[in-house]
């Protein structure tokens, strides 16, 4: 009776693990390269998503990128790539309506910045505040508009925005910002920094356009 009691049990072990790795592997073949998952988007696969996220993790199926956040790395001849900052951003909001930007893309205006630094703003409707995804540090701004993609008009309107927070001479970066304004479409310009400047930055390019138009007569 002993060794039958063992031998069953040793049986249902045998098919519970069996069982166990079956369904492991059904879930892994539902995941696909290069994407971001959440917890909550497996459970629909797995009734032990937990213990699936666990094992997935350890064995490198999966990399945690933030709480409840995954990560299926795509693979070539070359190694892992690193999650698409887009699709990075996109899991973590539950939203592909985001505008990610950085201080370093004032340095294309040709304005005086040429500071280089190691920060992404992530402009959206839901988030705020600094989140770290992966290895990568994000500062999310809540914003009520923002762009689908950045653009010459909007960049020196948000320079402008956030001339406080940056290490370049404030008055000479504004002087060439004024100057900066003579070649662009004024009414674009004008445009962008009605709908995406602060208070401040509203009057600074009110008198920028004004004194540009000036010039013109």
């Amino acid at each position: 009776m002993h060794d039958f009691l063992l031998k069953y049990h040793a049986m249902a072990l045998k098919l519970y693990l069996c069982t166990g790795m079956a369904r492991l592997q059904d879930l892994k073949k539902r995941l696909q390269p290069g994407k971001i998952y959440r917890r909550n988007d497996l459970t629909h696969w797995s009734k032990s998503v937990d213990r699936h996220l666990d094992q997935l993790v350890d064995e490198g199926t999966l990399q945690k990128v933030s709480q409840g956040l995954y990560y299926y790395p795509k693979k070539t001849a070359f190694g892992v790539v690193p999650p698409d900052e887009s699709v990075l951003v996109e899991g973590f909001l539950r939203d592909n309506r985001s505008l990610v930007t950085s201080p370093n893309a004032y340095n294309s205006l040709g304005v005086g910045t040429t500071q280089l630094y190691n920060k992404r703003t992530v402009y959206n409707h839901k988030r705020h505040g600094e989140f770290k995804l992966g290895n990568r540090t994000f500062e999310f701004r809540r914003r009520p508009h923002f762009p689908r993609t950045s653009t010459p008009e909007f960049l020196l309107v948000d320079l402008v925005n956030n001339l406080d927070s940056l290490a370049e001479d404030r008055d000479e970066v504004l002087k060439n910002v004024a100057k900066k304004v003579h070649s662009m479409d004024m009414r674009k310009v004008k445009a962008y920094a009605n709908r995406y400047g602060s208070v401040r930055t509203k009057k600074l390019f009110s008198q920028f356009l004004t004194q540009t138009l000036q010039h013109a007569h």
